[in-house]
């Protein structure tokens, strides 16, 4: 018997299905006709001379067998269930249970399972025991569905995107006087972004630095637990070479954090010095690696 199994006794018949036998010696004889074992309307129960084929040989077998009409058509369609036998004990006015305290998985390819060593027969025929008194005997069985889960999310992180970058050009970069100025929105899996960037001169860091930041565009609106992880590279581009200054942004966004970046992205002195093209203009670039997408149970 597997280390699984649990014996028990209780006070409460069961609540699935309920076998009465009135004459167990005329069930025992006439399954000398048959496949060995008796099959209630629904469930597979008490088989009187135990299942040879499953070591079960002298003892009770109990089985539990799902109607093949309750499996969808799918190949991969299946059920989990935890079931428990019953054998009525008048003597004790207790019903003897056991069951495996492992869900077992019915589908089209196994519809029954059960446990072959439920009592020995020699002690499920002896009255003395209390199980068949004056030839009559009960079984039972409670079983319990495990329904799929009614609330749930699948997260994936997409690591192939078909278009990964973003350009901005940030024009006359030294003829700037807002506080922050924002690029044109662009998709990246289903999701609008922008850049932020702070170009004026803080008195409290006294101008040493400009910021960027990557953003969810404000029309994207984000339940209260709703959340996104991006994996980024963000990029001031050398406009003479390829000594690009590239920065790695990896956080996850949510209604509470839709922007995440750096507030000293390059000094004021290396961008004049370095990362304005001939033309005054500062080229940014974001490139994408990683995205989450997340599918929620309806509300």
């Amino acid at each position: 018997m597997s280390s699984t199994t649990v014996r028990s006794m209780r006070e409460r018949s069961p609540s699935s299905y309920s076998l009465k036998i009135q004459n167990f010696s005329q069930l025992e004889k006439s399954n000398l006709f048959s496949d060995g074992k008796y099959q209630s309307r629904i469930f597979s129960s008490g088989d009187p001379k135990g299942n040879d084929k499953d070591n079960g040989s002298d003892f009770i077998s109990m089985y539990l067998k799902l109607d093949s009409t309750s499996l969808s058509s799918k190949p991969s369609s299946e059920v989990f269930v935890d079931f428990r036998f019953f054998v009525f004990n008048k003597k004790a006015n207790k019903y003897f249970t056991i069951h495996d305290v492992e869900s077992k998985p019915f589908n089209s390819l196994r519809s029954m399972w059960g446990l072959p060593q439920v009592l020995p027969l020699n002690i499920f025929k002896d009255p003395d025991n209390g199980y068949v008194i004056q030839d009559q005997c009960e079984f039972g069985v409670d079983v319990i569905v495990a329904p799929p889960p009614t609330n749930w999310e699948i997260i994936s992180f997409n690591d192939k995107l078909p278009h990964p970058k973003f350009s901005w050009r940030v024009k006359n970069f030294s003829e700037l006087k807002e506080h922050c100025y924002w690029s044109r929105s662009f998709t990246i899996e289903g999701r609008q972004w922008i850049l932020k960037l702070y170009p004026v001169e803080d008195e409290r860091d006294q101008g040493k630095w400009i910021s960027i930041f990557l953003s969810l565009e404000e029309s994207e609106r984000l339940d209260q637990d709703e959340k996104i992880f991006k994996q980024a590279n963000i990029r001031v581009l050398d406009p003479r070479g390829s000594n690009h200054l590239s920065l790695s942004s990896n956080n996850w966004h949510k209604k509470s954090a839709r922007g995440w970046g750096f507030c000293q992205f390059v000094s004021m002195d290396d961008l004049r010095k370095i990362y304005l093209d001939v033309e005054g203009a500062l080229n940014i670039e974001v490139e994408f690696d990683v995205v989450s997408t997340t599918k929620f149970s309806p509300p």
